[in-house]
């Protein structure tokens, strides 16, 4: 009987470390995802930099044009100043134009401060640049070393099948079953020690009779609590 517990402790070691490599491949999805994510991050960040330095050039146009236009109006009233001969027009022309001038300082001071905001901007965009394309580069590294991770689990879970596979067929139908059953609703151990006289896997005291069943290694033993296969260590 010690042969037997002994193959079975052997199947549940490739058992568990199935199951481990198992529950690790089901996390790669996951892992590349947030390094996508990570990506997309860095990169929406850059093009928001980007719209933004695009917008405060366009206001920044505008604000030209706008420029432009009272600068025309006031060399268009200043021709027509000189053109009439009456003074009331005259006077209500120059308040036209000093109207404009006003608003061409009001502009070019909105523009100045629009051209001081697309340096700073300039200037994030290059530190975000360097960033995302460090970024880039950390990710697409560690997307390939996840690719190998995922190949090297997946032969690792092969050959862990397959000396499982082996071991199995040496071991009685009905222990094999009794085994796999305990391993499937148990979730972690189908055999464990029993040591002072405590089930190691439910932690409950054994009877002595159990206890002494199990060191005898007679029969395969269960636990009366849980239902684990029990076996003495050396």
């Amino acid at each position: 009987m010690q042969a037997v517990l002994e193959k079975l402790l052997i199947l549940q070691d490739r058992d568990q470390k199935i199951r481990q490599i198992q529950l690790e491949v089901k996390t790669l999805p996951q892992q590349r995802k947030n390094l996508e994510a990570q990506l997309a991050a860095n990169a929406a960040t850059l093009e928001s930099l980007k719209q933004r330095a695009r917008q405060l050039e366009i206001e920044r146009k505008k604000l030209e044009l706008d420029v432009g236009t009272r600068q025309n109006s006031i060399s268009r009233l200043k021709t027509q100043q000189y053109e009439t001969r009456k003074n009331d027009e005259f006077q209500a022309m120059g308040h036209e134009i000093e109207r404009y001038e006003k608003e061409i300082v009001q502009l070019e001071d909105q523009e100045l401060e629009l051209m001081e905001q697309a340096d700073k901007l300039k200037s994030e965009i290059s530190i975000q640049e360097k960033m995302a394309a460090a970024g880039r580069d950390s990710v697409n590294r560690q997307l390939v070393d996840l690719d190998q991770k995922a190949k090297t689990l997946e032969a690792r879970l092969g050959d862990l099948a397959k000396e499982r596979e082996q071991l199995a067929t040496t071991i009685d139908e009905d222990v094999l079953y009794r085994y796999e059953r305990l391993f499937s609703s148990k979730g972690d151990a189908a055999v464990v020690a029993v040591e002072h006289g405590v089930c190691t896997g439910c932690h409950m005291k054994v009877t002595t009779q159990t206890a002494v069943r199990a060191k005898s290694d007679s029969e395969i033993v269960s636990c009366e609590q849980c239902g684990r296969i029990l076996y003495a260590p050396e």
